[in-house]
């Protein structure tokens, strides 16, 4: 039977407590804080696929923090916000490349039947939800924009 995201976070939790590992033990908490305030708002369990973007959403922030960290000169805290970054990067799947994306959005095109720009707010939601954290989500609306906008 395959664990589920959520009991694979709680048990990397554990091993974490253990080593002694302090960087994958506090990202970890911090993940699963999150996951924690998403359950209350939703007011239901979250699958697999939101606790994904519950970890994308964590991996935004490092990548918007690094860079603020970085323009502000503060090479330490880079380093740590690095460090959480790679752990969080741990749990998500192998991020699809842009021809893999186009596969999928043109497949979705199709299924509902978009025929130019106007019809963006028709495939995002659909591709949006197949694709969570397996893609970028301004890589996805990049090429939908790209494939809706080229003549048919």
């Amino acid at each position: 039977m395959e664990v589920s995201l959520k009991e694979k976070l709680n048990n990397d939790l554990r091993q974490s407590l253990r080593a002694g590992d302090k960087v994958r033990l506090s990202t970890i908490r911090l993940v699963l804080s999150a996951m924690n305030n998403a359950e209350i708002a939703k007011q239901a369990k979250l699958e697999d696929g939101d606790i994904l973007g519950v970890i994308a959403k964590e991996i935004k922030q490092r990548h918007e923090s690094i860079d603020a960290f970085k323009q502000g000169n503060r090479p330490d805290l880079v380093a740590k916000e690095e460090a959480e970054l790679a752990v969080l990067q741990s749990y998500l799947p192998r991020q699809m490349s842009r021809e893999e994306i186009i596969i999928a959005a043109r497949r979705i095109i199709e299924e509902v039947g978009a025929q130019g720009p106007n019809d963006k707010g028709k495939v995002m939601p659909k591709i949006i939800s197949e694709l969570k954290g397996k893609a970028d989500g301004k890589e996805i609306n990049a090429v939908v924009t790209e494939l809706l906008s080229a003549p048919h």
